[in-house]
Order: C-alpha cells, then sequence, then structure tokens
C-alpha cells in the first residue's frame, strides 16, 4: 500500500494520471455513443465516474494534491460531459440546439474567463451555486438517457422532453448568470482601479 502524506512518494502522481485516463476515454465514448452502442457507452461512463471518484479520494487521502490536478480534474469532467452532449447529438437523441447551447455556453465563460485575464486581471475560479446545479442536471440528463438507450431504465418520452427542457433553462440561466456576474466584477475593478 503506498504511504500516506508522502509527496515524494513515485506514487504521487497516480490522481493525475487517472485522470488523463479519463480524458483518454473521451474518444471512444463519443465513437460508442454515435454509433449507438448504448451499453458499452453506460460501461465507459461508470469506469470514468469510478476513476473520477478514486483520483479525488487518493488525493486527499495521502495529500496527493497538485496544481496541475487541480486543472486537470474539472477540465476532464468537463470535457467528458460535452463529448456526451456531443455524441448524443451526432446520435439524432438530442436536438443540435441543446447540444449548441451547452457547448456554447461552455465557450462563452471560456472566452469569457481568458478575456477578464488579460484586460482586467486574474482570474478565480468561482463556480456559483446555479452553475453547480446546471452541472448537476445536465449530468442526471445523460445518465438519464443513456440508461433508457441501453435498455436499463424504461423511461417514458416526457422524461426525455422533461429533462432537455430542463437542461436547456439551467444551461441559458447559468450561461446568462456568469455574464452579469464577471461583468460586474470588471466594471468593479476598473473603476476601483481608477479611482
Amino acid at each position: 500500500m503506498p504511504p500516506a502524506s508522502n509527496s515524494s512518494s513515485p506514487w504521487r502522481h497516480l490522481p493525475n494520471a487517472l485522470t488523463l485516463a479519463r480524458i483518454a476515454l473521451v474518444a471512444p465514448l463519443v465513437w460508442l455513443i454515435a454509433n449507438h452502442y448504448f451499453k458499452s457507452a453506460l460501461l465507459v461512463v461508470a469506469i470514468a465516474g469510478a476513476s473520477d471518484a478514486l483520483d479525488g479520494l487518493l488525493a486527499r487521502r495521502f495529500g496527493w494534491r497538485s496544481w496541475l490536478g487541480g486543472v486537470l480534474d474539472p477540465l476532464a469532467d468537463k470535457v467528458l460531459l460535452i463529448a456526451c452532449f456531443v455524441s448524443l447529438d451526432l446520435a439524432e437523441v438530442i436536438p443540435d440546439w441543446l447540444m449548441w447551447l451547452v457547448v456554447g455556453r461552455d465557450l462563452m465563460i471560456a472566452a469569457g474567463a481568458t478575456a477578464y485575464h488579460f484586460l482586467v486581471g486574474r482570474v478565480v475560479p468561482e463556480p456559483s451555486l446555479l452553475s453547480k446545479i446546471t452541472t448537476f442536471i445536465q449530468i442526471v440528463c445523460v445518465l438519464a438517457l443513456l440508461l433508457k438507450l441501453s435498455g436499463a431504465l424504461p423511461l417514458p418520452d416526457s422524461v426525455d422532453e422533461t429533462l432537455i427542457w430542463l437542461t436547456a433553462l439551467a444551461t441559458a440561466a447559468s450561461g446568462v448568470h456568469y455574464v452579469v456576474v464577471w461583468s460586474r466584477k470588471a466594471l468593479h475593478t476598473r473603476i476601483g482601479g481608477n479611482a
């Protein structure tokens, strides 16, 4: 068993290795969903979820946290989630507009954060409650659709439609919320700097 709290241990890179392995699952996941291999896709999602839980547990238990891990872990989660929406769109399970809404929101946030960094100052990631709720709803939507498509959980079409519209509403609301919050921060920072 690897020694606890040993920052020089060769095992300290294991959480980051697991995160990179999770990112590597994106390509096969997209292919499986796009080609309607939903049971296999569900297995890949389960493996990704297990690796996410394991790398977090190892990082906390043995003190193997790192700056790189702090960047890679949320990036892996986001890339996997976006990949699911893109591939579900390719499989014609969800409407095109939902995929573009999900992808567009994240691209807008990334572009806004980059602009803020260069024009205003350092960006400190602060996921809002609405953002966390949105991510949760998006995950539930993807899992519910995959469970239904794989035959593991029969759901009426009304549930699909409800989840799709709920995901769209939450995604749009959180996107607008980010724009408002960070625009205000930028304005206050610039006013404060010019005072």
